[in-house]
């Protein structure tokens, strides 16, 4: 009797979030026939169908996340880590308080989205909270719910997850306008379900954020 040691090839399955025809495939040929060819393919392999199922009605970035910000262990975060398909986000503010502006660029090419300002006697950080929700609405407004969002503020992200922007700036009548945005930015968070990941911009590994004003 002949005993074959040979461990036999273990399942996979395969999402396909965004290809040519999504779903769950069993064999790497078969999903790979739904996004070759196909821009900005969204995929990724699961080890039960269980999981590919629970996959399939969550959204992509959930699953890669980690993926896309992996840990520091080996070193230097590399420049191939960063998600092309976003929107970074910074602000500008000469002075503390001074004038703030802040804009929204697309990460593979730069080019800007939106921009607001200069504004009167606002912060930094009041600019980087209004840039990340300027940011969300105006994907939720473009039907992009999975796009990320990178920001290189940690207090602004911190700020847009708790729906408040926590600042000690006092409201003068030369920054009206900036605490109408901020009013405004907190109803819209009160009211929307964010499901565009907000992620940290490197700046350390990866140089300035595409964002940046350039006047550091």
């Amino acid at each position: 009797m002949t005993i074959n040691n040979h461990k036999m090839a273990k399942q996979k399955f395969y999402v396909v979030w965004e290809g040519h025809t999504p779903g769950i495939y069993t064999s790497w040929e078969a999903a790979k026939r739904q996004v070759d060819g196909y821009a900005q393919a969204k995929y990724k392999s699961f080890e039960s169908r269980a999981e590919a199922e629970k996959a399939l009605k969550g959204n992509y970035w959930a699953f890669v996340k980690k993926d896309a910000t992996p840990q520091r262990s080996a070193g230097k975060i590399p420049r191939s880590a960063i998600i092309m398909e976003s929107l970074a986000v910074d602000a500008a503010c000469s002075g503390n308080p001074g004038d703030m502006e802040y804009r929204g660029v697309y990460t593979a090419t730069g080019r800007e989205l939106f921009h607001m300002g200069p504004l009167q006697e606002g912060t930094n950080n009041i600019g980087e909270f209004l840039a990340i929700v300027h940011g969300l609405a105006m994907l939720k407004q473009q039907n992009k719910p999975s796009m990320p969002i990178y920001s290189d503020s940690k207090t602004a992200q911190g700020w847009v997850k708790k729906g408040k922007c926590n600042t000690k700036l006092e409201q003068t009548g030369r920054n009206e306008k900036i605490f109408d945005l901020i009013d405004r930015a907190e109803q819209w968070l009160a009211a929307n379900k964010i499901t565009n990941p907000i992620l940290k911009w490197e700046t350390e590994d990866w140089g300035e954020i595409p964002a940046d004003f350039g006047r550091k």
